[in-house]
């Protein structure tokens, strides 16, 4: 190698030799590896054995190309260009940052010298920041997202004997990690049982990130669950962006409308649930997440697999603990507690009271209700701004689910004095349930009824 003009010469110093060079550079804090042309490892220093934890004897006399074959100095032999920057040492899984150089014998490359540091605690800190953004930036916009939706309840209310089983089973559950799978249809309640699953869980103190698989157009999902690095595609985020996956680290990741994943999707969410980890779009290293997964569906699954739109596989790792919501129509017994819950919630907006006229009780114990507690909440909703007084009547609810005249012609007509004085004896009995908060003492006094006569009126007409 040439000496420049400004170099002096070894009659200036102390003889140059080996031990020397050597001792110099183990002084040095950051790593220095030197390969020869074939990327065989002739030298690295001290600061090699201390920073990456192995002993130097282990490597010398080794091919870098065997050990990691996408490390810099390799492509350098190729290139004959220096360069510097962070780079991923996937044999030890760490992130380093140095800068590599050819070494030359006349025109000739004969090796690379690279010097790095370790930085992967940084990494992970600015990791961790980037996902404390996120996460600010998620529940920013979930918030936002909320303000314009009807208000929820906060608890899951039910009374009903299969609805209490799915709970007692929820419970249990969410002391585990196990994945969930919640299934029923629109509007029973699915997310509100995922919230609580995630809330009774070690995990409630960490974040909760909701996905609905059915809202996101299939060319954004990938990006959208794992994530994408700078430059992955056009109009991609400057320095990338955290997938919803990073976002849910430590936490638990709610995949709503699981069925309308795509086929292809699908093979990629089997590799997380089974190795927790990913590669962000556009991008190489590999993510490992701790997570928790619940998924929800409304689509029939199994009918799914038969005709080769779900994969079999997923459904195996998904369904471990499965969860049933029966839709409202089959837990009427339910309906009264519910109307209550979104009742109380809409008299503070109000600003008063309100309760259900006997009529409407009767009617929400007939109607089907196929859009579920959904379809319940937002009845009321709209029933608690157009009444002005204190008691919700028929007029009050929305047009599109009262009985149609002919509806009305349809139905069975008393026949009898006996009927007529039946039917309205058992709207005044869920009327007084109603009013006193299903407390069935109050409302026997109420009506005067003695408790075995009010018990016998209970079971004659159904009430439960």
């Amino acid at each position: 190698m040439s000496v420049g003009a400004h170099a002096v010469t070894t009659s200036d110093f102390p003889r140059w030799d080996r031990e020397l060079l050597f001792q110099i550079l183990d002084s040095i804090h950051d790593v220095v590896l030197v390969i020869d042309s074939d990327t065989t490892i002739v030298y690295a220093n001290e600061a090699y054995a201390k920073i990456l934890g192995v002993p130097v004897a282990k490597v010398l006399g080794r091919r870098l190309d065997k050990i990691e074959p996408k490390a810099a100095a390799i492509e350098i032999l190729h290139t004959g260009k220096a360069t510097s920057g962070r780079d991923y040492l996937e044999s030890l899984g760490i992130d380093v940052v140095g800068s590599s150089f050819p070494l030359y014998n006349g025109e000739v490359i004969i090796g690379c010298v690279s010097t790095f540091k370790n930085i992967t605690e940084v990494v992970q800190l600015n990791r961790e920041l980037q996902q404390t953004k996120g996460l600010a930036d998620y529940l920013k916009e979930q918030l936002e997202q909320w303000e314009h939706l009807p208000l929820s309840f906060k608890e899951y209310v039910g009374q009903n004997r299969n609805v209490k089983e799915t709970l007692i089973l929820a419970a249990k559950v969410a002391r585990t990690d196990s994945t969930v799978l919640i299934r029923g249809e629109s509007g029973v309640g699915k997310e509100v049982l995922a919230r609580a699953v995630h809330n009774s869980s070690r995990r409630k103190d960490k974040p909760l990130i909701k996905v609905n698989c059915a809202a996101i157009p299939e060319d954004l999902i990938e990006s959208e669950l794992f994530g994408y690095e700078d430059g992955a595609f056009t109009g991609a985020k400057k320095g990338g962006k955290l997938g919803k996956f990073e976002l849910a680290h430590g936490g638990t990741i709610f995949l709503d409308e699981i069925g309308d994943m795509s086929y292809t999707m699908q093979a990629k969410l089997l590799r997380v649930l089974q190795e927790k980890e990913f590669e962000r779009v556009g991008g190489t290293k590999t993510i490992k997440v701790d997570i928790r997964v619940i998924a929800a569906t409304n689509r029939d699954l199994e009918s799914m697999i038969k005709q080769g739109a779900f994969r079999r596989d997923l459904y195996y790792r998904l369904n471990i603990v499965p969860l049933n919501l029966n839709p409202l129509r089959e837990r009427k017994d339910d309906i009264l507690a519910l109307a209550k819950t979104f009742l109380d919630q809409f008299a503070r907006e109000v600003g008063h009271e309100l309760t259900l006229s006997p009529q409407v009780v009767g009617f929400f114990q007939e109607y089907d209700w196929p859009g579920n507690i959904r379809e319940l909440q937002n009845v009321l909703e709209h029933a608690s701004i157009v009444c002005s007084g204190l008691t919700i009547e028929m007029y009050h609810l929305p047009g599109q689910i009262l009985p149609t005249h002919e509806d009305q012609l349809k139905q069975k007509k008393p026949s009898s004095v006996k009927e007529i004085v039946a039917s309205v004896e058992k709207e005044l009995i869920l009327s007084a349930l109603v009013t006193h908060k299903n407390n069935r003492t109050k409302a026997m006094k109420a009506l005067g009824y003695s408790r075995r006569v009010f018990y016998d009126k209970l079971h004659r007409y159904g009430i439960d």
